[in-house]
């Protein structure tokens, strides 16, 4: 097992774009994750959208049966902050319509120590005694824990230490430790990425690192700051306020992301496609639902797909970003399609929207 190391200065790039964007004569994505595979980025991941909208309002979604829907992309990656920032400019030019957002993390991989948590959580606690802690796990699709698919077991984990949420999302590219990790149509796709996002109290989160480092065997993982706003219908508290800009000069947005499940309905439908239309609906700049394989939330057990079951239950997570005056309308939208059961967290993310002609503050993008 590789040495402890935790990155200090750890930022988490996110780009959220569509589909069927092209650069330079291909595919947006594909020239994305070419740049992480050349730059050796310890870990990224790209995610495909279920649902969503962007600042056209055009909404696309994968109910329809058509080949053309420009169904929204995730990338995410994470690195040390020498690492990620000279790659920030490229990949807004890769995705000229569109969203970046920087979020400070920090990254632990390789044998995780007590005192290397303690020392992540001290580092990010600056930020207000309220938050809670984000953990996300970088995962091969193939890993495993024993016989059991190791998505499975981490979920298991968490929810015994009673963490407030996990979901586990599929990847289809990106890298691992630094190598290109890219799923294919005849192969087993064992180290292709996907992460596991988990949410619970500090204490909670430090308490299970340790016991999660030992059960995977190469633990690549990144803690952050949250707020938990509402759980299982129950109000905690809303959205911060926001200043304008970050020290660097960045407009910070708010973060929402919503943790519900397709089987969680509102008026027949399911609970995460109801939000994306009432945000639409509210002129909010945009949203992206996506579909995780397995997860929990709240005081329900892991849960999702299986063979001869009728009807889905994987988690769903929706991601909203926007200004704090646009968010409150978003939150109040999220509130009422939540009053009996999942959870929403909020983060404060520096953000730049993408024009066709590449970075522009203030234009809309998708989300």
């Amino acid at each position: 097992m590789t040495s402890p190391a935790v990155h200090g200065d750890a930022v988490k790039l996110t780009s959220y774009f569509g589909e069927r964007q092209r650069a330079e004569g291909r595919f947006a994505a594909d020239a994305l994750l070419d740049l992480y595979g050349r730059h050796q980025v310890a870990t990224s991941v790209l995610l495909r959208g279920a649902e969503g909208f962007g600042a056209r309002r055009h909404p696309s979604t994968d109910m329809s049966l058509t080949l053309s829907e420009d169904l929204p992309l995730a990338a995410v990656a994470v690195d040390s902050r020498t690492v990620i920032e000279p790659l920030v400019a490229r990949a807004a030019q890769l995705t000229t319509s569109g969203l970046v957002t920087l979020e400070r993390a920090r990254l632990l991989r390789g044998d995780v120590r007590p005192e290397d948590v303690e020392a992540g959580l001290t580092a990010l606690a600056g930020e207000g005694v309220h938050e809670e802690t984000k953990l996300t796990v970088y995962l091969g699709r193939q890993e495993r824990v024993g016989r059991v698919p190791a998505f499975m077991a981490v979920c298991d984990l968490l929810s015994r230490h009673g963490v407030a949420g996990a979901t586990a999302l599929l990847g289809v590219d990106g890298t691992a430790h630094g190598e290109r990790q890219r799923a294919a149509f005849f192969s087993r796709n064992a180290e292709t990425p996907m992460m596991l996002i988990a949410v619970g109290s500090g204490t909670t989160i430090g308490r299970v690192l340790p016991e999660l480092g030992r059960l995977l065997r190469r633990p690549l993982l990144t803690l952050e700051r949250v707020r938990i706003c509402k759980r299982d219908g129950q109000l905690l508290c809303p959205p911060s306020t926001l200043p304008g800009t970050d020290p660097s000069g960045l407009p910070l947005w708010h973060k929402l992301m919503v943790y519900t499940s397709e089987g969680t309905l509102h008026d027949g439908q399911p609970a995460h496609r109801a939000i994306v239309r009432g945000l639409r609906a509210a002129g909010i700049s945009g949203a992206t639902t996506l579909r995780g394989m397995w997860g929990f939330h709240g005081d329900h057990p892991p849960h999702g797909d299986r063979l001869l079951q009728l009807g889905r239950r994987v988690p769903a997570l929706t991601v909203v970003i926007d200004s704090a005056e646009r968010i409150a309308a978003a939150f109040t939208v999220i509130d009422r399609f939540t009053a009996q059961a999942g959870l929403v967290t909020s983060e404060t993310v520096p953000a730049i929207r993408l024009g066709a002609d590449g970075l522009n503050p203030d234009d809309g993008g998708r989300a």
